[in-house]
């Protein structure tokens, strides 16, 4: 049978600073950008993960911001706001400190937005309603002799969010949410061959979006803290579902041949 793939040297790295995460906080700024979105991701996986921690590791070039489940508030989503203006998809699920406030302001400041993750707790509801107005489409006030005249990109808005990822969206939201917001898909299908083709990963369900940035790091990294691996409806994915068996499959070999 093929050996499991050793892990390669940067990610033992940072599994080693990974187990004294809250002591290195100071030095986060000298990291590259794919090493601060590891320790995000095992800052998260360990419950450390507040405004402290993600704004000291935060970095203007990430694309992808995963806090779900985490103690980042408002004040912190803020603060990401206004360095990470290029997010392209952000999970907020299961965050008890976040409101419309702090969602308005990542909305507002990263226009690159399409996929928003949330739900997992009853805040979500009211942070999702509060920002049906951010997310409608506006008509600018123009003078024009005939509607005819009038240029479709020029509908103006404080984001461009194409997907909303939200397993147990109430229904009243989500009517809300196709009425008031025709551009968004909700809980995208991806059974349409041609539909699934056109719904980026981040917008998937059951996936968890940080887990690539730590599939080469030792799970022991975070173990200690009692991290329980979820997805929005609570689920391993796929992958992580294969790697464990794998895992768990050359372990009983290692002990019958020993």
């Amino acid at each position: 049978m093929e050996r499991l793939q050793a892990p390669s040297l940067v990610s033992l790295c940072v599994g080693v600073v990974g187990k004294d995460l809250e002591h290195c906080i100071a030095a986060f700024n000298r990291f590259p950008p794919d090493i601060k979105m590891a320790l995000t991701a095992v800052a998260r996986r360990r419950q450390l993960l507040d405004d402290e921690v993600i704004v000291s590791l935060a970095d203007d070039s990430w694309v992808i911001l995963d806090i779900s489940g985490s103690n980042v508030s408002d004040v912190g989503l803020r603060k990401l706001a206004g360095i990470c203006r290029s997010l392209r998809a952000v999970d907020i699920s299961r965050c008890k400190n976040i409101s419309v406030d702090g969602v308005s302001a990542v909305l507002q400041h990263c226009h690159s937005l399409e996929t928003l993750r949330c739900g997992g707790f009853p805040r979500n509801g009211f942070t999702a309603r509060g920002c049906l107005d951010i997310l409608k489409p506006k008509l600018p006030v123009v003078d024009l002799e005939s509607w005819e005249d009038f240029d479709s990109d020029a509908i103006i808005g404080g984001a461009k969010l194409r997907f909303l990822v939200w397993p147990r969206i109430d229904i009243n939201i989500l009517e809300d949410f196709s009425v008031e917001c025709p551009r968004v898909t909700v809980n995208p299908d991806l059974s349409s061959r041609r539909g699934g083709s056109q719904v980026p990963r981040e917008a998937w369900p059951n996936i968890i979006l940080d887990e690539p940035f730590v599939q080469d790091i030792d799970p022991k990294t975070w173990a200690v803290s009692g991290f329980r691996l979820s997805s929005p409806t609570s689920e391993l994915s796929l992958a992580e579902k294969f790697r464990r068996a794998y895992e768990g499959l050359g372990l009983r070999l290692n002990t019958t041949i020993g």
